[in-house]
């Protein structure tokens, strides 16, 4: 590969305003974050729409085991060349250095397994609640710091949902500073850290639109370091469950659609207890087995007897 072929999937208009790009990243409130409009070789991304995978090739089963919603492939080269370029691309030391230039963050790091990441579709009615996202990759010690979609959605509408919400601080506000919908190849780069607050509103498809899906591409970027001042201890994906909108105040008279919409509230609410204690259940299983968790239960017990 050439040493500019890693930028040539790249609009070259996008490459020439880099300054001002990094001027808005960095000042954009309530994180660092930019919108880039044809952030892709037009052509290039007609190529990535075409050969974008089925929703039953990639891996459609929700956190309850059972088929949901969303499909994710993160074994991107699977799906064609196209695939194969856009990896070739991105993993390039030329690409790296451009997303840092629009960013000012240096020494971006490419994840080779794609974990969390690579080709994401939703269907109607799916939503993603505000969160911020792991902080370190879950297997180097590498700290998160970039996501980076790009939206393939030729026909979309922001009246149907599916933007991406921008939060300042989603246990207050129960609307999103921001929204951005998911037009094609219109890419979004924010920096990941402990307030980078994100999700996206229901998809509410038309019934003469009701076949088609969200797609987009989502590929994180990694340092080696990160600045003491904005570095956590390591920690998963923390979601916050949506507050009420602001129509639901005293004197309202409740119409079917709130009633629906309350419903599927406590639903995701629901949802989201459910696939908490199911994880803590997990957890207290694999602490239970084995040596060590023999010796743990042991010393617990010893703490409830002697210690009361």
């Amino acid at each position: 590969m050439d040493s500019a072929s890693g930028l040539k999937i790249i609009n070259p208009a996008v490459l020439a305003h880099a300054e001002q790009y990094r001027n808005e990243f960095t000042t954009t409130p309530p994180f660092p974050h930019i919108v880039i409009e044809d952030f892709l070789d037009n052509t290039f991304a007609q190529s990535l729409f075409d050969a974008f995978p089925s929703f039953e090739r990639g891996n459609f089963i929700g956190d309850d085991g059972e088929p949901g919603g969303k499909s994710t492939l993160a074994k991107i080269r699977q799906c064609g060349p196209a695939y194969e370029r856009l990896d070739d691309a991105i993993k390039s030391p030329e690409f790296l250095k451009a997303v840092g230039e629009l960013t000012g963050i240096e020494g971006l790091i490419y994840d080779p397994w794609y974990l969390g990441g690579g080709t994401h579709e939703n269907r109607n009615g799916m939503s993603l609640d505000p969160h911020v996202d792991f902080n370190y990759h879950p297997s180097e010690k590498w700290h998160r710091r970039l996501n980076l979609i790009i939206y393939l959605n030729p026909t979309w509408d922001d009246s149907w949902g599916g933007c991406l919400e921008i939060f300042r601080d989603p246990y207050a506000d129960n609307r999103p500073s921001r929204a951005v919908g998911p037009a094609f190849n219109r890419c979004v780069i924010f920096e990941t850290s402990e307030k980078s607050w994100h999700g996206f509103d229901a998809i509410r498809l038309p019934d003469e639109h009701a076949d088609i899906s969200r797609r987009s591409i989502a590929l994180y970027f990694y340092t080696k370091d990160r600045p003491a001042d904005d570095t956590a201890p390591r920690h998963t994906t923390y979601y916050v469950n949506r507050q009420l909108p602001d129509c639901y105040q005293e004197g309202l008279t409740l119409t079917r659609s709130h009633v629906a919409e309350l419903k599927h509230l406590l639903e995701v609410r629901d949802s989201h207890i459910r696939m908490m204690y199911a994880e803590n259940t997990a957890m207290r299983k694999a602490q239970d087995g084995g040596f060590s968790g023999h010796l743990l239960y042991l010393l617990k017990r010893a703490y409830v007897r002697y210690w009361k």
